[in-house]
C-alpha cells in the first residue's frame, strides 16, 4: 500500500500522520480545558482571565478542527487516487492481460471478485484502511499522553486500568465472534419458522391442510421449531449476560479502585479539585484509548487481509509469458494459410487433453469447416489459432510464422469472430467500428470507404448511431462481421458465423467469404449446420473428444453420401 501510495498520492501518509497528530491534540486540549478553568476559579483569577483561558482554548479548537478538516479532505483526494487509480486500475489491467487461461479458471476468477470488492466503495479495505491506519495512531498519541499524565499519578493505577479494559475488551469480543460463528444456525431456524409460518397462513397451502388433516403436523413443526430456536436464544443471551457480567465487575473494579484512590489522595495531600478533575477524566479516557487501540487493531487485521486478496491476485501466475518469444522477420506474400502441426491442449485442473495431437491445414482459396459435437474441441481449436488459447504442444503456423513466437505479425492477417459477438456496449456501433480501426492503423478516408461499403452490404448503417446495448443479437453479429472486414484480413477465423443472422445478412456474408478465397485467402470456421458446411466449402474436418477422426476434401470425406450421415456414423462409432 505504501509503494502504490508513494506513486499515486505521495502525501496520503504523512497526511495521515498529521491527522492523527491534530485529533490527539483535539482530545488533550478537550481534557485540559475544564481542569483549566476549574484552576482559574480555585486562585481566585479575575473574570477577564477565566474568559481568556475560555476563549484561547476555544481559539485553539477551532484552529485545530478547522485544520483537521483542511487536511482530512486532502487525504480523501489522495486516498480516493491510491484506490482507483492505483489499485482498481491494477486489478482491471491484470484482467485485462492475463492469459486466457487464468478467465477459466474459478479459483482465479473469486478471487479477482475478492480483490474487486475491496476496491469498489470508499468504505473498502483499500481506501478505509488509511482511516484506520489514522484513527490507530491517534489513539497511541492518545494512549501515551494519557499514560504519561497517570504515571505521575501512579503507574500500577495506569496498569490496572489498562488490564482490566483489556478483559473486558477481549470477552466481548469473544462473545460477538460466538454470535459470528453460529450466524449459520440461527438462519437455518429462522427459514424453518418462516417456512411453518407461511404454511400454515398462505391461501396456497390452505386445501391441502384441510384435505390431509395436516393442522397437527403444522402445530408440531411449529412447537419444535420453537423450542429449538428459544433453545439457541437462552444460549445466546447467556453468553451475552455473561460477558455485561465480567464487564460490569471489571468496570465497577476499575473505576471503584482508581476513584478511591483519586478520593484518598485528595483527602491526605489536599488534591485541588482541578487536578482532581483531570486525573478523573484522564482514567476514563485512558481507557477508551485502550478500547480504541485493539478495536483498530482487528480493523486493520481484517483490512489487512483484504488488500492480501489483491496482492495475491495481482501476483497470480501467468501460465504463459504474453512478453516472451522470439521475432521472426516476415515478409508478406499472396498466399495465406493455416497449418496446425500435432496441437494439443488441455484446459487448467482438467485430467485430460481437449485437444490431442490435431494435424491440419487451411490452404490458400480453401473453405474449411470443422465439425462436432457440443464440447469436441471446435471452439477450443480456433481459439488456439488466432493466440487466445496458448496450446501446450506442437506448432500453428499462420503463413508460415508461429502464432507462438510471433503472435503480432499473424493477427495482423487473421480476422476472428467468436461464437458469441461481445462488445463494448457504451459505444456506439460508429464508435466500435473506429476503434478497431484505430488498432489496425487504418487511414481516415480508406476506412470511412470500408464502413460505408460493409454497412450497407449488412443493412446496417442507420443502426451505427445507436450504441451496441440497444442491438439484436443478429445486428451484433453483423457489426462484428464488418469490424473482422475492415482491415481486409487474408485469413478469416469464425466460430459459428451464421447463428443469428437473417437469411439475406447469411447469403451476403458467403459472399464475402468467396472473395476472400478468390483473392488468395483461407476460410476457416466451425458451425453444426452440417448442410452449410457441405454446400460452401471445400474441405472438412471432424472432430470427436478432442481428436480429429477425419478431414480432407469434401468428396473424401463423405464419398457418396451426405456430410450428416457420415458424421452421425463416425459418432456412432
Amino acid at each position: 500500500m505504501l509503494r502504490t501510495s508513494r506513486k499515486y498520492a505521495k502525501s496520503v501518509f504523512p497526511l495521515c500522520i498529521v491527522l492523527a497528530l491534530l485529533s490527539a491534540g483535539k482530545s488533550v486540549a478537550e481534557l485540559l480545558i475544564a481542569p483549566a478553568i476549574l484552576n482559574k476559579i480555585e486562585l481566585s483569577a479575575s473574570l477577564g482571565s477565566v474568559v481568556f483561558t475560555i476563549a484561547a482554548f476555544a481559539l485553539v479548537l477551532m484552529l485545530l478542527s478547522g485544520l483537521w478538516s483542511y487536511v482530512d479532505t486532502n487525504a480523501l483526494f489522495g486516498r480516493i487516487a491510491v484506490r482507483s487509480q492505483g489499485i482498481y486500475l491494477s486489478i482491471s489491467r491484470k484482467y485485462a492481460a492475463t492469459s486466457y487461461p487464468n478467465l477459466l479458471n474459478t479459483d482465479f476468477l473469486a478471487l479477482g471478485k475478492k480483490a474487486s470488492a475491496a476496491c469498489d466503495a470508499n468504505s473498502e479495505a483499500s481506501e478505509a484502511i488509511w482511516t484506520t491506519l489514522t484513527d490507530l495512531m491517534t489513539s497511541c498519541i492518545g494512549f501515551i499522553v494519557y499514560l504519561a499524565l497517570l504515571t505521575n499519578l501512579n503507574l500500577w493505577l495506569a496498569a490496572l486500568v489498562a488490564a482490566t479494559t483489556a478483559v473486558s475488551y477481549f470477552a466481548s469480543k469473544r462473545i460477538n465472534e460466538w454470535g459470528y460463528l453460529h450466524r449459520s444456525e440461527e438462519l437455518e431456524l429462522t427459514k424453518r419458522i418462516e417456512y411453518a409460518d407461511k404454511t400454515a397462513t398462505s391461501r396456497e397451502f390452505a386445501k391441502d391442510i384441510r384435505m390431509f388433516g395436516l393442522r397437527g403436523w403444522l402445530e408440531d413443526l411449529w412447537g419444535s421449531t420453537m423450542r429449538l430456536y428459544s433453545a439457541f436464544c437462552a444460549k445466546r443471551e447467556r453468553k451475552y449476560i455473561w460477558a455485561n457480567i465480567i464487564d460490569i465487575v471489571l468496570t465497577f473494579l476499575r473505576n471503584g479502585i482508581a476513584y478511591a484512590f483519586l478520593i484518598g489522595i485528595t483527602v491526605k495531600n489536599g488534591l485541588p479539585a482541578s487536578q482532581f478533575l483531570l486525573y478523573f477524566a484522564a482514567l476514563s479516557g485512558f481507557a477508551q484509548w485502550v478500547v480504541e487501540i485493539l478495536d483498530k487493531l482487528s480493523v486493520m487485521h481484517k483490512q489487512s487481509l483484504d488488500i492480501s486478496t489483491i496482492r495475491e491476485f495481482l501476483d497470480w501466475d501467468e501460465p504463459f509469458d504474453l512478453n516472451g518469444g522470439e521475432r521472426i522477420a516476415f515478409e508478406p506474400n499472396k498466399q495465406y494459410e493455416i497449418r496446425l502441426d500435432n496441437v494439443s491442449f488441455r484446459y487448467p485442473k482438467a485430467d485430460k487433453d481437449t485437444l490431442s495431437h490435431i494435424n491440419l491445414t487451411v490452404h490458400p482459396g480453401e473453405k474449411l469447416a470443422i465439425v462436432g459435437l457440443n464440447g469436441a474441441g471446435k471452439t477450443t481449436t480456433l481459439k488456439s489459432c488466432v493466440g487466445i488459447l496458448q496450446f501446450d504442444a506442437g506448432e500453428i503456423l499462420v503463413n508460415g510464422t508461429s502464432v507462438r513466437k510471433d503472435p503480432l505479425t499473424c493477427k495482423k492477417l487473421i480476422a476472428y469472430i467468436p461464437d458469441n459477438p461481445d462488445m463494448y456496449e457504451f459505444m456506439t456501433g460508429i464508435k466500435y467500428l473506429n476503434f478497431i480501426a484505430d488498432i489496425f492503423g487504418i487511414g481516415a478516408e480508406e476506412r470511412v470507404q470500408r464502413i460505408n461499403k460493409y454497412a450497407d452490404m449488412f443493412e446496417l448503417t442507420a443502426s451505427l448511431a445507436q450504441p451496441v446495448s440497444s442491438y439484436s443479437h443478429g445486428m451484433k453479429q453483423k457489426l462484428a462481421v464488418i469490424a473482422a472486414w475492415i482491415h481486409s484480413p487474408k485469413l478469416i477465423i469464425m466460430d459459428e458465423p451464421f447463428v443469428g443472422l437473417d437469411p439475406k445478412a447469411a447469403h451476403t456474408l458467403k459472399g464475402l467469404m468467396r472473395e476472400v478465397c478468390n483473392d488468395g485467402g483461407a476460410i476457416f470456421f466451425s458451425t453444426h449446420v452440417l448442410e452449410v458446411a457441405e454446400k460452401l466449402c471445400d474441405k472438412v474436418a471432424i472432430i470427436k473428444g478432442g481428436r480429429l477422426i477425419r478431414s480432407g476434401t469434401m468428396d473424401e470425406v463423405k464419398g457418396d453420401e451426405s456430410l450428416e450421415s457420415v458424421f452421425l456414423e463416425l459418432e456412432a462409432e
